[in-house]
């Protein structure tokens, strides 16, 4: 019996990458397929250019910017409703090879394997790894990631198990998702898929990668808000997942070290910049590499704050420090 796949494309204001994700979707030699596209409050035109453009394709609204988890939710709720066997994530900013469904159903011949992970190279280096997933390193506090911008090779030819798989390019079974739930919207962006497929596998569920289903992605193409906004996410997300994945004397070592330790480090780096800053605006020298780092650490720091003081799903996006 055929296996019936949903494939959901998130867009917000990313107009021209999705209409190229959806132009290499419509080229999928698999059948059993629908495509979602769920607009995520964009303004610049999209939703009006992909009725026009991909009028069989199902287009849903969310109105507002629900982030990479909330947005994402939506069509996968819809999935679940119309019974889908399996549900593939998909960012806007790639492009696919036209055999990755049968691909990633190979990979799901392994009864025990729940959530399989494309393996995704650069758009930029086609040849080039971006990242497979990662494995926790207890020692980092963080993630390994596996074939970090790897020239692609040998090595990266088999599945291996992972614990998680990076969420530019996943697919699911419907049975995980019946069993451990959504995307935790809180995340908003960044750890979501870390956070689902930890989940997933406290259930009993494999996650590995799948060599045969090719991606490419143009990386963070859909996050515009610069680096200051991705510190803020990292950071803010970072402490949620480890109060989500972690409990007793290991949670309490791992927020004494970034909470205790690292909050203390960022804000004394912090004010020694700006006293940097103002030696160097007094000196007439370039002070843009500066400002930047000032507002990166600035928000990684408004991340912890929001953090300890739940305050989470689209949170302090904007605002950082101004060094002007």
């Amino acid at each position: 019996m055929s296996k019936h796949v949903a494939i959901i494309v998130l867009n917000w204001n990313g107009k021209e990458d999705t209409r190229k994700c959806l132009i290499s979707l419509q080229a999928l030699t698999y059948p059993h397929i629908e495509i979602f596209i769920i607009d995520n409050g964009s303004t610049d035109g999209s939703k009006e250019v992909f009725r026009k453009e991909f009028p069989t394709l199902r287009l849903i609204e969310t109105k507002v910017n629900l982030g990479y988890a909330g947005g994402n939710n939506v069509g996968i709720e819809i999935a679940l409703k119309e019974e889908f066997d399996f549900v593939f994530v998909l960012n806007n900013d790639t492009v696919v090879d036209p055999g990755i469904v049968e691909a990633f159903l190979s990979g799901f011949s392994e009864e025990k394997v729940g959530i399989l992970g494309a393996k995704i190279y650069r758009m930029d280096e086609p040849n080039r790894l971006d990242h497979l997933g990662g494995l926790w390193n207890p020692k980092k506090i963080d993630f390994d990631y596996v074939g970090y911008r790897a020239i692609d090779g040998e090595e990266y030819s088999s599945s291996k198990e992972l614990d998680y798989v990076c969420g530019a390019a996943l697919m699911m079974r419907r049975e995980v998702l019946e069993k451990v739930g959504l995307f935790d919207p809180r995340f908003f962006l960044f750890w979501e898929e870390a956070d689902f497929c930890f989940r997933a596998r406290r259930a009993g569920f494999l996650v590995k990668n799948c060599p045969e289903a090719k991606v490419w992605h143009k990386i963070s193409a859909s996050f515009t808000g610069g680096k200051p906004h991705a510190a803020y996410f990292v950071w803010r997300g970072r402490l949620l997942w480890i109060e989500k994945n972690f409990s007793g004397v290991r949670r309490f070592f791992y927020f004494a070290r970034l909470l205790g330790g690292k909050f203390s480090a960022f804000f004394f780096s912090k004010q020694m910049r700006k006293v940097q800053l103002l030696l160097q605006k007094c000196a007439g020298k370039d002070t843009q590499r500066n400002k930047v780092r000032i507002q990166q650490i600035d928000a990684a720091l408004c991340g912890m704050e929001d953090y300890l003081f739940k305050r989470f799903y689209a949170g302090r996006s904007k605002n950082f420090m101004n060094c002007d």
